[in-house]
């Protein structure tokens, strides 16, 4: 098993991608196993958590990167919010977190957001993406915000 404990920032260009599939609650933790899509185990131990896309190893011919996994989110248009500061306040008021993108809100696909969603009459699409929401207290790379409450 390989011992990770960094993302490297330079990679070589040419090389054959081989993803580490893994769920983004997994990915959130600074320590845990995986096991890349040629078989390849790796163990992590970082001192701060990876991201999608994170190259993680390189061989002479291939480059081991994190491939995180698409779950069920609800998208919400900001256009047709009526006030998206009112609703990443109530989204935020239900402890979950969100991603905010040029197509709108992001946030879980879970019975308590659809329940108010749809109580607010607020319209929103289900959709398989990868979610990303902003960390505490930190910069996410994807340039999303994060509402505070």
């Amino acid at each position: 098993m390989l011992q990770i404990s960094h993302a490297l920032s330079n990679v070589p260009e040419g090389l054959t991608i081989v993803p580490l599939l893994v769920d983004r609650h997994q990915l959130a933790r600074r320590r845990w196993r995986g096991v890349a899509a040629d078989g390849t185990e790796f163990g992590i131990d970082v001192a701060e958590a990876l991201t999608h896309g994170a190259c993680i190893h390189v061989t002479e011919n291939k480059a081991y990167c994190i491939e995180q996994s698409v779950e069920g989110c609800c998208l919400v248009p900001l256009g047709e919010a009526p006030d998206a500061a009112h609703l990443g306040w109530r989204i935020g008021n239900l402890h979950f977190k969100a991603a905010f993108s040029e197509d709108g809100i992001l946030v879980s696909d879970d019975s308590a957001v659809v329940q108010m969603l749809e109580r607010e009459g607020i319209p929103y699409s289900r959709v398989e993406r990868i979610f990303q929401p902003a960390r505490q207290g930190g910069h996410s790379h994807n340039h999303e915000h994060e509402h505070h409450h």
